[in-house]
């Protein structure tokens, strides 16, 4: 009996401080390790070629694409990160406090760049579309160079902040041996509930919804004068098509990011257990995470450039001389 119930704790030969796993089915447990790794692999894979694309090909070192670069970055680091979290759902961590800490360190900031880009990237559409003519003038390379940095510099502060507690003590409040918890006080759980979420999810409806009416109306006058077209106005045409696609895609992106950062800060504002344990809530974190696999898939293979641009790394095009040069439009 004393085999068998050491065979349920994370550290057999502390029976008295490890902590016990959760008993799973062998088969559930294998249909978890494996979606989660492709998801991981997928992430990580997805966004490299993101990161590589931008990074080689000068062509697409443009404004907007600057912005998915670092996108890109905090995407492919959330991906890594997951491989940590596979580590958590057998409800043990093998790797000591203070890899603990640094994992759930990382992850708030990496996350919360993310979403800080996010915003970044939805200025960024609503200046292209709303106000095409200075377009040029007020998004430059140094600026958004400039925000892009600042927005990871005040992650890091601001988690830095957040997470004071057990940066100052990595594993203070773990009850046993084997754990790897999350404790956030109230305060510091709602504050970053409304900095990390409400705040920019705010942000980015309030100036996607100013796209959509700017492309709802442009539609309107397409039909309104539909019937006398001119050369000149075809091109406005074609134009005002472009921008209602935008529309489209940018609700997308909308949507996909409610429902995947939802769930997570929905369970933060019920405030029914501060103390979040990472294996008990993993299908909720996952689902925050995938997020990261999806947005190379709704910002990047939504532009023909990125297609092109993987048949030049697949096929090794891009180790041949001056391939940085190539035409990726």
């Amino acid at each position: 009996m004393e085999t068998l119930e050491g065979t349920e704790l994370c550290f057999p030969q502390l029976l008295n401080t490890s902590c016990r796993k959760p008993m799973r089915p062998h088969f559930e447990s294998m249909l978890i390790y494996i979606l989660l790794s492709s998801i991981s692999l997928l992430t990580v894979t997805l966004n490299l070629l993101v990161i590589i694309s931008i990074s080689h090909f000068r062509q697409l070192q443009t404004p907007t694409n600057i912005l998915l670069l670092s996108l890109a970055v905090s995407d492919f680091f959330v991906g890594l990160l997951m491989f940590f979290q596979i580590i958590l759902i057998d409800g043990c961590w093998f790797l000591g406090d203070l890899m603990c800490t640094l994992y759930q360190y990382l992850a708030y900031i990496i996350t919360s760049a993310s979403v800080g880009t996010m915003v970044l990237i939805s200025v960024d559409r609503y200046v292209a579309i709303c106000d095409p003519l200075h377009y040029s003038t007020k998004v430059t390379h140094k600026r958004v160079q400039v925000c892009v940095c600042l927005c990871w510099i005040c992650s890091v502060i601001f988690q830095s902040m957040i997470l004071k507690d057990i940066l100052k003590q990595p594993g203070r409040y773990n009850s046993c041996f084997g754990e790897c918890i999350n404790f956030v006080t109230y305060i510091a759980g709602i504050t970053d509930v409304i900095f990390s979420f409400i705040v920019p999810v705010n942000v980015i409806v309030v100036l996607y919804m100013r796209v959509f009416v700017v492309a709802v109306s442009q539609a309107r006058a397409m039909r309104c004068h539909i019937a006398t077209v001119t050369l000149q106005f075809s091109v406005k045409v074609t134009a005002k098509k472009s921008e209602l696609k935008a529309a489209r895609t940018l609700g997308v992106v909308v949507v996909v990011f409610l429902i995947c950062l939802c769930p997570y800060y929905c369970v933060v504002l019920t405030g029914q257990d501060n103390l979040l344990n990472a294996s008990s809530t993993a299908s909720v974190i996952c689902l925050f995470y995938f997020n990261s696999c999806l947005n190379p898939v709704i910002y990047a293979f939504f532009y023909p450039w990125f297609r092109k641009s993987i048949n030049f790394i697949v096929t090794l095009k891009i180790l041949q001389p001056h391939s940085c040069e190539a035409n990726m439009q």
